[in-house]
């Protein structure tokens, strides 16, 4: 069912752009010309004047040269290296599996069950400003979860650190998200990360 649906959306979509109608925007910003581009885990409105409107977190618009491009542009070279660390107060009692994208690209799926994890993102950086997006999931089920404390805690954090042997010392957190127990929403935050 979800195929067919999603083909159907494709479909108007393809005919929206086809009859000329209307504009198509990613994230409220208006991305006409752009081409060759895919969007996963997008939402596709076409409201009744044929625009058609991408919801697609993760993902941003950037000007360059008179053209709106999708994926974030820089050149040089970084001067430090960056870190993203999980810490859980109990493992897996928190329930959430959480997605990290950097700068519209999908990193790592980290799960409540998974023990700490530390890992290097400085390949997924760019000099400059970087946008980081976390989604969270409750994937217990709810009315047999594991724990209702809030005491609970999954947190995800992110800066410039140094590594010695097997540890990692961040210096400067520059990006902190954490879920609890108590919480059964799912959520969306985006962060910025300015590397250098």
């Amino acid at each position: 069912m979800t195929f067919i649906r999603r083909t159907a959306a494709m479909m108007a979509c393809l005919w929206a752009l086809q009859a000329g109608a209307g504009s198509v925007y990613l994230n409220n910003v208006n991305i006409d010309g752009v081409t060759g581009q895919k969007f996963e885990k997008a939402t596709v409105r076409i409201d009744e004047k044929g625009n058609v409107f991408i919801d697609a977190p993760g993902y941003a618009v950037r000007q360059v040269e008179g053209t709106p491009k999708t994926v974030p542009g820089g050149g040089g070279t970084l001067t430090q290296r960056y870190f993203m660390v999980t810490e859980q107060t109990a493992v897996g009692m928190t329930e959430y599996d959480i997605d990290v994208y950097i700068n519209a690209k999908w990193v790592r799926k980290l799960r409540s069950g998974d023990d700490p994890i530390v890992t290097e993102i400085t390949r997924h950086l760019v000099p400059g400003k970087n946008v980081i997006l976390v989604q969270a999931k409750k994937v217990g089920a709810k009315e047999a979860r594991k724990s209702f404390s809030s005491d609970h805690i999954y947190r995800v954090i992110v800066g410039a650190g140094n590594m010695s042997g097997d540890h990692v010392m961040i210096d400067s957190p520059q990006v902190k998200f954490e879920r609890n127990a108590s919480q059964s929403d799912d959520v969306s935050q985006e962060f910025v990360l300015t590397t250098r």
